[in-house]
């Protein structure tokens, strides 16, 4: 089923070729088969990419129980390695899924994914190294092969509602990170860790299982090229704008995380007794919905990089001059907000502006070359933050990780603004 052919579009006798062609491209955008495709793929970033995203809630969790004993910065690498694989891996699964569709790959990483979750249902508190394999290498590997190809999928199918298609499929992600933690918080009095793990490896079962019911994908079938050499295409990189953007995008997510990883800690360090900080994460995850929804909407109307870049600066002056300079809850509040609401457009557009720039049947292999490179970012950004806390007992020891995440953010959308500069000059231009 996931990889039938999908409808067909038909040309109207009457209309010219390129009137045609136009007409062909929104009747298949609109068609049944790629809104399904659509459903399908948020479902896939729900069970896989909204587990990394609740990974605060493992963070807070490991550090006060399970592996109270090992350092802040020791436990934030597993959270990253997760991430660091799915980008480095991103190049093979986008180029395998150009190649050969979803089916395989959702079924391989489903499968990964329960089976990591089972094995660390099973891990003993304390257990530092167990957790890393686990949690970090095996669930980090699994997740890459689900998390491209389910982006790449929509591309095949949307071209000028492609930065809507691709924000509706990143609520997935944000849908995931309100509904693990709540979860977790919830079952975790009553049935434990352990079982809470299992249960969430159910709900991903279900999740995968529809998302290849309702999925349709066009391999390119092309048997003759099977080297992996073949898989990886870094001639990206040959066009400057392609380049720039990379680089800013390297610096934005060497910082864009951190809010969501130590804004518990944070807050439980500078108001010690609320009760409110436990929902933060789901809060920062249901404001990035409508952001990545807006996002979608506004790029494909005035460009997906006249949206990328001023609402990365954003981002990282939200740090700066709302979270560092907080000096209430409320404050700290309206910052995870209005924070989640914005860093969901830099995750999301980034992969439809490469497609602006990309061939269609390279999609994948392009979006996946440079994530590839934006992964050592993803590695390193949040350890190095932690690294920077002075004191995680005081509200003041986290200035250091504020000042590194705004700045990084910052410099990241001078590079994605010098990116859209090379597209063209002319501001009324859509990019």
């Amino acid at each position: 089923m996931a990889e039938k052919q999908p409808i067909s579009c038909k040309r109207r006798p009457s209309d010219s070729i390129t009137d045609t062609e136009s007409c062909e491209v929104k009747e298949c955008e609109g068609s049944y088969a790629a809104w399904l495709t659509v459903a399908g793929s948020t479902l896939v970033y729900y069970a896989s990419f909204g587990v990394m995203s609740s990974f605060g809630f493992f963070q807070d969790y490991y550090n006060t129980e399970f592996l109270k004993d090992t350092p802040t910065s020791a436990i934030a690498f597993i959270g990253t390695l997760q991430m660091a694989l799915m980008n480095m891996l991103a190049a093979v699964s986008g180029a395998l899924c150009d190649r050969y569709g979803v089916k395989y790959l959702y079924l391989g990483s489903s499968t990964g994914t329960i089976i990591a979750l089972l094995l660390l249902s099973a891990i003993q508190p304390g257990q530092f190294w167990q957790v890393f394999m686990t949690q970090g290498l095996l669930m980090g590997l699994a997740i890459a092969f689900g998390v491209q190809p389910a982006l790449t999928v929509v591309g095949q199918h949307f071209k000028e509602r492609r930065a809507l298609a691709m924000g509706l499929v990143s609520t997935g992600s944000a849908f995931g990170g309100i509904g693990f933690p709540l979860m977790f918080e919830r079952l975790l009095p009553s049935v434990g860790f352990a079982n809470a793990l299992r249960l969430a490896a159910l709900k991903i079962a279900i999740c995968y299982s529809l998302a290849l019911c309702i999925s349709t994908s066009k391999p390119s079938g092309k048997p003759e090229r099977r080297s992996c050499g073949s898989l990886i295409d870094f001639r990206g990189f040959l066009d400057l704008r392609y380049a720039i953007l990379c680089v800013g995008t390297w610096f934005a997510i060497l910082g864009l995380w951190i809010p969501s990883y130590y804004i518990k800690p944070y807050t439980n360090a500078a108001y010690q007794g609320n009760t409110i900080s436990k929902y933060f994460l789901c809060i920062m995850n249901g404001s990035s919905i409508m952001g990545a929804i807006l996002g979608g909407l506004l790029g494909d109307h005035i460009g997906r990089l006249n949206i990328l870049w001023p609402i990365t600066l954003v981002s990282g002056c939200l740090c700066l001059f709302i979270w560092l300079l907080s000096n209430s809850m409320a404050t700290l509040i309206l910052f995870i907000c209005v924070y989640g609401f914005s860093t969901s457009s830099v995750t999301a557009l980034s992969s439809s502006v490469i497609g602006q720039m990309t061939p269609d049947d390279k999609l994948g292999a392009r979006i996946g070359a440079f994530y590839s490179v934006v992964a050592i970012a993803s590695l390193v950004g949040t350890p190095i933050g932690g690294a920077l806390i002075a004191n995680d007992k005081e509200k003041d020891g986290y200035r250091g990780l504020i000042l590194f995440s705004g700045t990084a953010l910052i410099i990241g959308s001078i590079f994605m603004f010098g990116s859209r500069l090379l597209h063209d000059r002319n501001w009324r231009q859509v990019w």
